[in-house]
């Protein structure tokens, strides 16, 4: 391959709209409002649209196949046959959309895809299930493979050179399940060879329709990995590329770095590999060092897809040029994907100007990419070498004096039997006591009222009084059903991130900066860019209004400084642990001012520990030394008498597990439905945390599915063998805020009962 056809491309982009019209499509065909007709023309604008905008900024390979209806995962899987046979009868009872969406989102007597995370960001997807007798094939559910093709064609018909993205064959087997009656010596990998003659069936399709370049992302190898796991990534290229009829194969490399995953790669008979320069930078002599890569067209991700600052030119441009010394095809590139960044900066004009002019969203990081292309064969501007490459905002010295402060006792509570023995005595809990963990629905009424008062409709007043008929009803409604420890609803809160954000110093907003965390759950990160303060108390006004409505303890939930940090976009001139730090100063405040208003239980979610942590063993304990102290920074200064919660999230059990240990907490509260033996055997392993109380969680928050009393009951029970009875916890696995309340009352009520069996099971 000599000839060099392009130089400038990115690896994905935001499928979501600028104005998040996909959720409006989704939301719209999910309540009945919108026909299948009218979605499937949405969706189609909005891949046509997004596809022209690209093309029309000069880059010069536009890729394909952005878009899923709900999670892009899970796409691949059905893409190739691999529905799994418990959602078989839909299929003569429901259009492929449906079956999709059950699959998706679940429905009565079909429980969906369990929710997973993607690796070290803020995206979940739905867990694939490869099945030992699964035929793969592209006509088992071909709406994905059909969609695919047709914008193909499209796009080729308006002159465009489409790349199209699809999922890897072997992360997508790394990224699946086995079903629950699997051999146990079954490996979804054990497929690979069946599923690799798929992909070439399709590799052969797309070169039909003169297909010049197909991207197969195989983010899974940038993560460690096993010899065998190696041989078949070796064993799947070898064979896609060695494909009689197929396009060019480029294979990426997302959210860190390949390791010994990219000499393998690279000795393949693939034309080009896509590598992530941002999160793990390699010297070009490093590169040139790796067997066969000289050889191959370098898609360098040097712009980064994961963050939104602007890029520092020059350097990247320096960088780029010694790359091109060694690997002379060369192509300019995002780190990963962009779909992890709002769609569009100059949509938003209420950011300080001073942040705003140091931001690139996605539109703005296509431009970065062309720009960078242009000047290795023009060179580049003098002011990309003359301005700073980043950039220190106004300091707090009140704050960094603060930090530079903190004493090593600030991070210990007295220790827990102390402590379990005084909360004892001030709570007078029922034994298996029965709570949710904060969010409930976001009506209409209460999402209307925060749009009328931030367009200045209401006076404050009147949003306050708004907020306390809905903290009111919510109280109500949870002592009615039976719940032991209340919470107030969160009515007022629009993110558990953005809340608090909006509430600091430090952080600006976007109103329309929203990225995807799972199929129609769209987030606004708030960007951190200068040192965090708290001006003034946070959550204590809902919380002791909530409060003087019961004689039951109202459980005050505040978002931890690891979750504030990886749910934002975070300045880049500090180290993390730093900004951890603060924000950690910050929520001990709170948690100081609760116990004065007489709050007696505190959450402090962290659910998204796993969300920083390392891919690879290296730089892991480092990590999760400066996450756990940052959480004990925010808790140790609580009384003994008041009981600190937390929450990790998403079935991460097995990952974090020792550093949930470390942070002290009195009870830990664990997604655990759909995985519960996983789990406990998990907590059997690592005593320390049924030291204090769990709940693992019993039915799962985000599915529209009602659990039964016995479904339920019988979780309890496993997890009764395992944890004390005195330590058990019961809960939801997640925040309600996504349900209806149709949804919600009962599937508490029988949360309620089905603790109560447990309790005379105690009893007897």
């Amino acid at each position: 391959m000599t000839e060099i056809e392009y130089g400038s491309s990115i690896l994905g982009y935001p499928r979501i709209g600028a104005r998040r019209e996909l959720k409006f499509a989704l939301e719209g065909y999910w309540h009945g409002t919108v026909s299948r007709d009218e979605l499937f023309a949405a969706v189609r604008d909005l891949a046509d649209g997004t596809r022209r905008e690209l093309a029309a900024t000069g880059l010069e390979q536009v890729p394909g196949n952005n878009f899923s209806f709900y999670d892009h995962v899970m796409d691949a899987a059905l893409m190739f046959g691999a529905v799994p046979s418990r959602f078989a009868p839909l299929a003569d009872e429901l259009e492929p959309i449906d079956q999709y969406f059950v699959m998706a989102r679940g429905k009565q007597g079909y429980p969906p895809l369990e929710l997973r995370k993607f690796f070290n960001t803020n995206y979940y997807y739905r867990q694939p299930i490869i099945e030992p007798d699964h035929e793969f094939s592209l006509s088992t559910f071909p709406l994905l493979s059909e969609l695919l093709l047709d914008e193909h064609k499209r796009a080729k018909s308006e002159g465009i050179e489409l790349r199209p993205i699809i999922l890897g064959p072997v992360s997508l087997l790394l990224l699946s399940a086995p079903p629950a009656d699997a051999p146990e010596d079954f490996s979804p990998l054990d497929r690979l060879d069946d599923l690799v003659e798929v992909y070439v069936e399709l590799l052969e399709k797309l070169a039909k329709q003169n297909t010049k370049c197909v991207q197969l992302d195989e983010p899974a190898f940038t993560s460690d990995r096993t010899e065998e796991e190696l041989a078949a990534l070796r064993r799947a290229y070898d064979k896609l590329s060695a494909a009689s009829v197929r396009p060019r194969i480029l294979v990426t490399g997302e959210y860190g770095d390949l390791g010994p995953a990219l000499p393998i790669l690279a000795g393949t008979k693939v034309e080009a590999i896509g590598l992530d320069l941002v999160s793990e930078p390699i010297s070009a002599a490093q590169l040139a060092k790796v067997p066969g890569l000289k050889r191959k067209r370098l898609y360098a991700g040097v712009i980064d897809g994961r963050n939104v600052w602007k890029a520092a030119k020059g350097g990247k441009l320096d960088y780029l040029l010694e790359i091109k010394k060694h690997i002379p095809d060369l192509v300019v590139s995002t780190s990963c994907t962009l779909m992890h960044v709002p769609v569009d900066k100059l949509i938003e004009p209420d950011i300080p100007g001073d942040v705003a002019d140091r931001l690139s969203f996605a539109k703005q990081k296509v431009g970065e990419v062309v720009v960078l292309a242009k000047a290795i064969a023009d060179g580049a501007p003098e002011h990309w070498y003359t301005r700073p490459a980043t950039v220190h905002f106004k300091l707090k010295h009140d704050v960094r004096q603060r930090v530079a402060n903190i004493r090593p006792d600030q991070r210990e509570r007295a220790p827990y039997e102390e402590r379990r023995k005084a909360q004892e005595k001030a709570l007078g809990l029922p034994p298996v006591p029965t709570t949710t963990l904060g969010s409930f629905p976001q009506t209409d009424e209460v999402r209307h009222a925060r749009y009328n008062y931030g367009q200045g409709r209401l006076t404050w007043d009147e949003y306050a009084d708004r907020l306390r008929e809905e903290i009111k009803r919510v109280i109500e409604l949870q002592e009615d059903i039976g719940l032991d420890v209340l919470v107030h609803g969160e009515a007022e809160r629009n993110d558990m991130v953005q809340y608090f954000a909006e509430l600091m110093d430090g952080y600006a907003f976007t109103h329309q900066g929203w990225v995807q965390v799972y199929g129609s759950r769209f987030v606004r990160p708030p960007i951190l860019y200068s040192d965090v303060k708290r001006t003034k108390p946070m959550s204590i006004e809902w919380i002791t209004y909530a409060q003087s409505l019961t004689d039951k303890p109202v459980k005050a939930v505040l978002t931890g400084p690891v979750t504030m940090l990886a749910r934002s976009f975070v300045r880049q001139d500090q180290p993390l642990y730093e900004t951890a730090e603060q924000l950690a100063l910050a929520i001990r405040d709170e948690v100081a001012d609760l116990e004065k208003a007489g709050i007696k239980i505190i959450q402090v979610d962290e659910p998204s520990i796993r969300e920083l942590l390392p891919l690879r063993e290296r730089g892991r304990e480092g990590y999760l030394d400066w996450a756990v102290a940052a959480f004990k920074l925010a808790t140790g200064g609580a009384k003994s008498e008041t009981q600190i919660h937390t929450h990790l999230g998403y079935s991460s059990i097995q990952k974090v597990v020792e550093a949930f240990n470390a942070l002290d907490a009195d009870v830990t509260s664990i997604v655990a439905t759909r995985r519960i033996d996983w789990v406990l055997d998990e907590l059997v392993e690592h005593g320390n945390l049924i030291e204090r109380g769990v709940g693992p969680g019993v039915y799962e928050s985000r599915s529209a599915v009602i659990p039964e009393i016995a479904e339920i009951d019988e979780r309890i029970r496993r997890a009764a063998e395992v944890i004390p009875p005195e330590r058990l916890w019961v809960n939801p696995d997640g925040g309600l805020k996504t349900r209806h309340y149709w949804q919600l009352e009962p599937s508490l009520r029988n949360m309620v009962a089905a603790a109560r069996r447990q309790r005379r099971r105690m009893s007897s």
